[in-house]
Order: structure tokens, then C-alpha cells, then sequence
């Protein structure tokens, strides 16, 4: 049986990439014609998007690139940004 979450149990869940890394705190999430667009990932202290974005505060990730909602979300590896030590 498929289980449905609504958008509110979603808000503030922990999202983690495939490979296990911290990625940030879901904020909200962009719906467009009924369905979920995107989702607003918070950049939180020590999370994967906080070190590769610098001072931005969070990312849009598409929805497309989000594989499971549970517990956690889980994020495919290529909507993370590319980390530059520059």
C-alpha cells in the first residue's frame, strides 16, 4: 500500500544525499498546477549545502531529483551543487 505524506510532515525533516552526507533541513516546497514543483532545502550548520554554497541560505531541488520520502529525504547526488574550495 503506498503511503501519502502531506507537504506539513514533510517541513523540517533532515535531507541527506544518496551517498549518506547531511545535505540540509527541508524549508518548504514550490507547487505549481497542483503537484510539487521543487523543494526549499535550508543550508543548515555543518550540512553538505551550507559548505558549497557559502552564504546562501538554502537551494531549490527539483522534485524529479528527490528519491524517497520517509524518515529522511533522500537526494540524488547530482542536484547537489559542485563544491568549489576556491
Amino acid at each position: 500500500m503506498l503511503k501519502v505524506k502531506s507537504i506539513s510532515e514533510v517541513l523540517g525533516l533532515r535531507a541527506y544525499v544518496e551517498d549518506g552526507e547531511y545535505f540540509g533541513n527541508v524549508e518548504g516546497a514550490v507547487i505549481d498546477s497542483n503537484k510539487i514543483d521543487s523543494w526549499r532545502i535550508r543550508a543548515t550548520k555543518n550540512s553538505f549545502l551550507n559548505e558549497s554554497l557559502g552564504g546562501a541560505k538554502g537551494a531549490l531541488v527539483p522534485h524529479s531529483m528527490v528519491k524517497a520520502v520517509g524518515d529522511v529525504v533522500i537526494v540524488r547526488k547530482a542536484a547537489a551543487p559542485t563544491y568549489n574550495q576556491e
